[in-house]
């Protein structure tokens, strides 16, 4: 049918109760944000999640398609074995990926992998809580230039558009790692400007400005959702859409941006 629905979600394992426990209050902004997007969403009756992850199998020089009929989450790095989730694969849509990246002549791979990653699973846990039905498909950028990344985008549009189902695309993915001393990368001058640069770049829909933005600069912000970003800029393209930003912060020196694209 269409695409229903476009955001960009963190993804820190902290928020799932479990795991972040007293924590939690200290990413309140996010997760009131994630508990609204949740609302939009559902609002949109969508038949399948299509979600960027950083986290997954990663490939340096092709992206990759999650083909599986069911998949589940697990936290046990974290610390938690009680949290699990289930999750019904897409297979017909995702089929049609790969075959339309390899006709393209795309970089690409087909995965089959039940376990999802927390970049995967956390934005997920919170946004199909009343879509016991959804199916999704994980998807993982790769190396390739920052243009590759708008391209398989697009790609995805195409057969996003051509489908009888109504799509919705997450891009999962937290902004600089590098925000203050006490961030998991340190603190480097990079980071508070390149989420600065980032949140005017969407609020603008200046897609060239992200295209034009130097891999060193983004490198040394120590962010990880960046190319999920560039992924559904290109899916898109061509596309009238607003910017909606939910909430922003980064309480633990790492960027946690919630936001969507009302189209």
């Amino acid at each position: 049918m269409s695409l229903v629905f476009a955001g960009i979600t963190p993804h820190p394992p902290l928020l799932i109760p479990s795991i972040g426990k007293e924590t939690i209050k200290k990413v309140e902004k996010t997760k009131e944000a994630l508990e609204k997007m949740e609302e939009e969403l559902y609002l949109t009756s969508p038949d399948t999640i299509i979600i960027i992850s950083p986290h997954g199998s990663y490939f340096k020089d092709a992206f990759t398609v999650n083909q599986c009929l069911e998949y589940e989450t697990d936290f046990r790095e974290f610390g938690d074995l009680s949290t699990r989730v289930k999750f019904r694969g897409e297979m017909s849509l995702a089929f049609k990926i790969r075959e339309a990246a390899e006709k393209a002549h795309m970089p690409s791979t087909m995965i089959s992998e039940q376990t999802i990653d927390h970049g995967t699973a956390v934005p997920l846990i919170f946004l199909t809580r009343h879509l016991p039905q959804i199916n999704i498909i994980p998807v993982g950028f790769c190396d390739l230039d920052w243009k590759a990344h708008t391209d398989f985008g697009y790609l995805l549009k195409e057969q996003i558009m051509e489908s009888n189902r109504r799509i919705s695309v997450i891009a999962s993915g937290d902004l600089s790692h590098a925000l203050n001393n006490d961030a998991p990368a340190g603190f480097n001058a990079a980071g508070p400007e390149f989420d600065k640069k980032i949140q005017e770049l969407l609020a603008q829909n200046n897609v060239a400005g992200m295209l034009q933005l130097d891999p060193q600069f983004v490198s040394s912000a120590a962010e990880c959702g960046f190319r999920s970003f560039l992924i559904l800029m290109g899916i898109l393209r061509e596309m009238s859409y607003t910017y909606k930003c939910h909430s922003y912060e980064g309480p633990f020196g790492v960027g946690y941006l919630t936001a969507n694209f009302v189209l």
